[in-house]
């Protein structure tokens, strides 16, 4: 076999090359199907081979596929800029385009910094964020993100911002419990603020569900109505990172509109183009555009392909597709259905710990035993054996990080597309448990932690 050019995760890893993708299911050049129950990077949130995408795709492409955004505007970039704020119910009333996650992240956090320059409080620069978290892996996200794996290698060169620590009721950090525990991991932030300053801190950034850092892990009632309101009382903006969560992935436009909380600002990636194009955005409150409108005018940042017409026809499209199959309203039955399913099997494996999550972002951690929560040995392997034997049956997992310290733990993230049907979910689940079912025998029973790494 020739020897490959292209820089894969795995220097000497094999992959199947992909041929195409029709739905849920993705198939490669030898004809295997695989069902596609993570969305890739929980990105496919339509599935793929959608036509009305592709079309206007390729009409926005027959007019101009790119203009550099300091000389146009375009038709697209407008549409989709108007579509953002009306599912925002015109709180996040301004966009700026990015091509990734990471770029959306650091592009919220330049214009929260810059919100308190243009108000004469230049001192307010300090990022909070928490463990078990991640923000994106260029520099100023990775500054953000507090997964220590994927930290350790730069440390060096990275800022220190995660401080405190996440709302994991399954492995309670602070060792209490819900509700008696009276959202002690939110008010905590309080103290933190204390220690640091609040008038040296810009803004506080975290995910509603904590994605690959925590496989899913979505707080109690009542903690973002606390964060936000200890952020407003300390004069410190709430960026939500909505890269995964957000555009209809847990049923709502915004995950935080499950607890009716407003960011500042927030960061969609991901699901905005569904994989179609690459495309993300820091999306901004008209409380925090003021002073900028008032003051300079102009925002410091931006990239070469920044509101490029292309991506933005796509993201346009697929926000449109989402509206007119009412797709979002569905989405938090199917989750439902799916958790039922997941919690038999469940029954049947005592080495599932907890399933958790939010509409189509759904979680599962992986224990040695139900009753001790005792994990399997540091490094992933559980997690690995996995996914790799879920690839071998045709099914597709994110894997994910998890453990109180983020290294500890084993978890999967499950999001097929939202546009999923039952009886397809129903088909997900018998090739989850034929997984499962080889993980039991080969794996668990044998006691061999030490597996292929994907």
């Amino acid at each position: 076999m020739p020897r490959s050019h292209l820089i894969k995760p795995l220097l000497d890893g094999e992959y199947a090359e992909v041929d195409y993708g029709k739905g849920i299911y993705i198939y490669d050049v030898e004809g295997k199907e695989y069902l596609d129950a993570c969305s890739g990077a929980v990105t496919a949130n339509i599935g793929h081979g959608r036509t009305e995408v592709i079309q206007a795709m390729q009409n926005q492409a027959e007019k101009v596929a790119f203009v550099y955004r300091s000389q146009f505007t375009s038709k697209a970039a407008e549409e989709l800029a108007s579509l953002i704020s009306e599912k925002t119910d015109g709180h996040l009333n301004s966009s700026f385009f990015v091509n990734s996650g990471s770029e959306a992240t650091e592009t919220a956090i330049k214009i929260a910094l810059q919100y308190w320059l243009e108000k004469g409080m230049p001192k307010k620069t300090k990022v909070i964020s928490r463990w078990m978290s991640y923000h994106g892996i260029t520099m100023g996200a990775l500054s953000m993100s507090g997964h220590p794996a994927r930290r350790e290698k730069f440390s060096s060169i990275l800022e220190d911002w995660p401080v405190f620590e996440p709302p994991y009721c399954y492995r309670c950090p602070y060792g209490k419990e819900y509700p008696s525990c009276q959202l002690h991991c939110a008010s905590y932030l309080e103290t933190i603020i204390k220690r640091l300053g609040a008038e040296n801190i810009a803004c506080i950034i975290v995910e509603p569900v904590i994605g690959a850092a925590g496989g899913a892990i979505t707080p109690p009632e009542g903690y973002y109505e606390k964060i936000k309101e200890i952020c407003d009382n300390y004069d410190i903006l709430f960026v939500a990172d909505e890269v995964m969560t957000g555009c209809g992935r847990t049923g709502k436009m915004l995950a935080l509109d499950h607890w009716g909380v407003k960011p500042d600002i927030a960061a969609l990636g991901k699901g905005l183009g569904a994989g179609y194009a690459p495309i993300a955005a820091a999306v901004v409150s008209d409380k925090v555009m003021k002073p900028i409108w008032d003051g300079t005018k102009s925002i410091m940042s931006g990239h070469t392909f920044s509101a490029n017409p292309l991506s933005c026809a796509a993201a346009a499209a697929v926000l449109k597709l989402i509206d007119e199959e009412n797709w979002m309203d569905m989405v938090e039955e199917k989750g439902q259905y799916l958790k039922a399913a997941l919690q038999k099997l469940s029954k049947q494996f005592n080495f599932i710990g907890e399933i958790r999550g939010k509409g189509l972002l759904i979680g599962v951690e992986f224990v040695k035993d139900c009753g001790t929560k005792e994990s399997f040995s540091p490094g992933g392997a559980f997690t690995n054996k996995i996914v790799w034997t879920a690839n071998i049956n045709g099914l597709l997992l994110y894997p994910a990080a998890s453990g109180i310290d983020g290294r500890s733990g084993d978890a999967v993230i499950i999001a097929p597309p939202i546009n999923i049907t039952k009886r397809e979910i129903d088909e997900l689940v018998r090739r989850l448990r034929k997984t499962f079912e080889s993980i039991e025998k080969n794996h668990v029973e044998s006691g061999d932690e030490h597996e292929e790494t994907i």
